[in-house]
Formats: structure tokens, sequence, C-alpha cells
């Protein structure tokens, strides 16, 4: 097969893959990605394997994926950002926020304002109001009208009477 058919049919197993992730059908899903992967290797693809797992509970394996899709890619931000809710998720805030840093760096993303949001989830658990109040604020700039980022900012704003935050208040 030539180049340009084993990329198209690997956009075809990725398409087959995401619709039978979004169904729920993870493994199947999986077998589909990684159809695509064998192909033709992208960073989407290799992220969205990484995804499917992750709703499997495996962020080990997600991580894993994350890596190979940067690998493939660097410039593509969605790994990253991953790579940074996978750690959230496994309750590792810490070593979740470079690569959220990383991830508002990347040059290729569709949704930028994600590790904006993922910090500032962050920085509320920890009380860091002001802190949380930037990155949502961020986030929203990067997704005007985008109702869960107006929520997380108006809460924020809320609790600070709208203009100031108290490190010690609720």
């Amino acid at each position: 097969m030539a180049s340009e058919e084993l990329k198209a049919e690997a956009l075809k197993y990725f398409e087959q893959a995401y619709q039978l992730q979004m169904k729920g059908e993870l493994d199947e899903a999986i077998l589909y990605y990684s159809k695509s992967i064998e192909l033709h290797p992208t960073a989407e693809a290799y992220t969205f394997r990484g995804w499917t797992y992750s709703f499997q509970h495996r962020y080990d394996e997600a991580i894993e994926e994350c890596h190979k899709a940067i690998a493939t890619d660097p410039e593509f931000g969605n790994p990253y950002n991953d790579i940074g809710c996978y750690l959230m998720a496994k309750g590792q805030d810490d070593d979740a926020i470079p690569w959220l840093e990383r991830a508002k760096r990347a040059t290729r993303y569709a949704n930028p304002e994600f590790p904006y949001l993922n910090l500032g989830r962050i920085w509320e658990r920890r009380r860091e109001w002001a802190r949380a109040l930037a990155e949502f604020k961020q986030a929203y700039a990067l997704r005007p009208g985008e109702a869960e980022l107006a929520r997380a900012v108006q809460s924020l704003v809320s609790r600070g009477n709208g203009t100031r935050f108290d490190a010690g208040a609720d």
C-alpha cells in the first residue's frame, strides 16, 4: 500500500475507534486505535488510545501512550494535558503541575483552555484562590462563553466578594 493509502486506512480505523470509544466499547476502541497506529502512527492515535485506557482507570498505560504521542509530535498539546489529568486522578497533583504548564506552551492544540482549567482545579483544591481564578480566567479568555469555565470563575469571584481572595476563606 502507498503511503497516502496507509494514512487514509489509518484514519478510517482512528474514526471507527473514536466512535466505539464514545459508545463505551473500550476494548474494541483500543483494538482499532492500535490498528490505526500499526498503519500510520500519529500523536492523536496514541493520545486517544491513552484516553481510552484512562476510561478503564489504566492510568499508567494511558501515561505511556501520551509519552509515545509526545515522541511522535512534541508540539501536540493534548498528551501533556492528559498526563497532568491522569496524575491528578492518581492523587499526584504536584507531579501534574509541570505537565499542565508544558501543555499551556504547546503550539498545536484543539482545546488550549484545558490545561488552565486543570491547573485552576489544583489551585482551587489547595485553596489558593487567586491562582485558581487567574487560571480559570485565562481558560475563559481562550474559550469565551464556555459554561463550565464561566461557572468556575463565578464561583471563585463570589467567594472573594468579587474583588479579593482571602486564602483562609471557604
